[in-house]
């Protein structure tokens, strides 16, 4: 990357860098001479949000921006393109605490046209910037900093892997500074799981380009949990750290690449994966799997009649199977809301209304959970499992009657005393002052 057009300067001697370049004398960047230094050796990287104060004049002094008149500082992600390439490029030498001064010609400024009405066109600019703090990129959907992103080596290009692509990864886990896992892997994301990987490894490739290499922190939830890995021996809370290389992907076909037959197709094959996930007691890797299918033929409509059915019934399939997922995985909301799904495709569906039914009772919605076992046996009166659910429901039901029953009667005593108390008060108080010395008014 070109730095001649980007000059720093020294507090102490004001020294100007000069190199020749085609018999032309031109500001070159060799190492900042700051202000004031920084501390440690930690540098920004790429896609790192960092905070700043700034300074900005024209070469002559004038003033045109200043964050620190506005009392507030500044941040941005770093080589995004969202401030001037003599930032993007300034910055990324600084430590934390550092104060420099970066002269920068037009071209790594506002270049031929400015920036009106306080920059005029081919402008060489001064900024004086301080470096507070800088932050890896947070890549969860939610922001909850469960995955952090620190960029050694920028990718080519913009595609990033999909759900189902084919990646060709180098891989380095190590937590607490000792390597654990170190391989070169070839899978399809949503089959890591079976590789030993955490699911924050996955979320972290759908993020990356090809040829990218970075550095992720990645909190339990997204690594080993308060489980750990027995394999690796990471006790359980552990934060791990995890070097990736994206050598190269493929990346799955999209919905909308496919036609119905594909669809279809690729449906019954998946569907297959994802049963065999299931018996291994793999539910997460079969729940991505038939999410998929979900995913295809949710919002087919072009499918000619008799293969409609097939896509039907995949579609039930999937939701059913996703319920059954979720409720080994203890997450009964998502099995609720799969189980509705199913039974918007047939309402009568024997194991939708059943597994409906375990979902409420894990949420411990014994009255609905009831009604779901109830309508089962009316319609498959055989189903002796659903017997049986009834009566446990009808028991938590009674025993959750008698609790409150408790708590009820408890919260009568203590009112009833409460009021005893405050009338044996008032009482007292009324005897007190009946029997209270009156002062005689003054004689005349």
């Amino acid at each position: 990357m070109e730095l001649s057009s980007i000059l720093y300067c020294s507090n102490e001697e004001h020294t100007w860098f000069k190199k020749k370049k085609n018999d032309k004398e031109t500001p070159h960047c060799t190492t900042p001479l700051p202000y004031l230094k920084g501390t440690g050796t930690e540098l920004p990287m790429t896609g790192d949000k960092v905070f700043v104060h700034y300074v900005g004049t024209l070469l002559d002094g004038t003033p045109f921006d200043s964050s620190r008149e506005r009392g507030e500082k500044f941040s941005f992600e770093l080589g995004k393109g969202q401030v001037i390439k003599a930032w993007d490029l300034g910055v990324a030498t600084m430590k934390v605490g550092e104060i420099s001064q970066l002269i920068c010609k037009p071209e790594y400024a506002y270049g031929t046209a400015g920036s009106p009405p306080k920059i005029p066109p081919n402008a060489t600019l001064v900024f004086q910037v301080e470096l507070f703090e800088f932050r890896g990129e947070d890549i969860t959907e939610g922001e909850d900093g469960g995955i952090i992103r620190r960029i050694i080596t920028k990718g080519a290009g913009y595609s990033k892997p999909n759900e189902g692509a084919a990646v060709e990864v180098c891989v380095e886990g190590s937590c607490e500074g000792k390597v654990f896992d170190q391989r070169e892997l070839k899978f399809e994301l949503g089959d890591g799981k079976s590789l030993g990987l955490p699911s924050g490894v996955e979320k972290a490739l759908t993020a990356m380009e090809q040829g990218e290499e970075s550095l992720f922190i990645i909190k339990p939830k997204y690594g080993y949990g308060n489980i750990g890995s027995s394999k690796y021996s990471i006790p359980g809370g552990a934060t791990l750290q995890y070097k990736l290389k994206l050598t190269t992907f493929e990346k799955a076909k999209e919905s909308w690449e496919m036609n119905s037959a594909e669809k279809l197709e690729q449906s019954i094959i998946i569907k297959e994966k994802g049963t065999q996930y299931f018996k291994e007691g793999k539910h997460r890797q079969a729940s991505v799997q038939y999410k998929r299918i979900v995913s295809w033929l949710e919002n087919e409509s072009s499918l000619p009649e008799g293969e409609d059915q097939k896509a039907k019934a995949l579609r039930l399939a999937a939701h059913l199977n996703l319920a059954m997922c979720f409720i080994k995985l203890q997450e009964p909301s998502s099995a609720f809301d799969n189980c509705d799904k199913a039974l918007e495709l047939d309402e009568s569906n024997e194991k939708a209304l059943f597994r409906r039914g375990e979902a409420l009772f894990a949420m411990k919605e014994f009255d609905r959970a009831r009604a779901d076992f109830q309508r089962v046996t009316q319609l498959y009166p055989s189903n002796k499992a659903a017997k049986s659910q009834v009566a446990l429901c009808q028991k938590q039901i009674k025993e959750q009657h008698e609790k409150d029953k408790r708590l009820y009667a408890n919260m009568f005593q203590k009112f009833a005393e409460r009021d005893a108390k405050v009338s044996q008060t008032a009482n007292t108080l009324h005897i007190s002052f009946s029997h209270a010395t009156l002062p005689l008014a003054p004689t005349d």
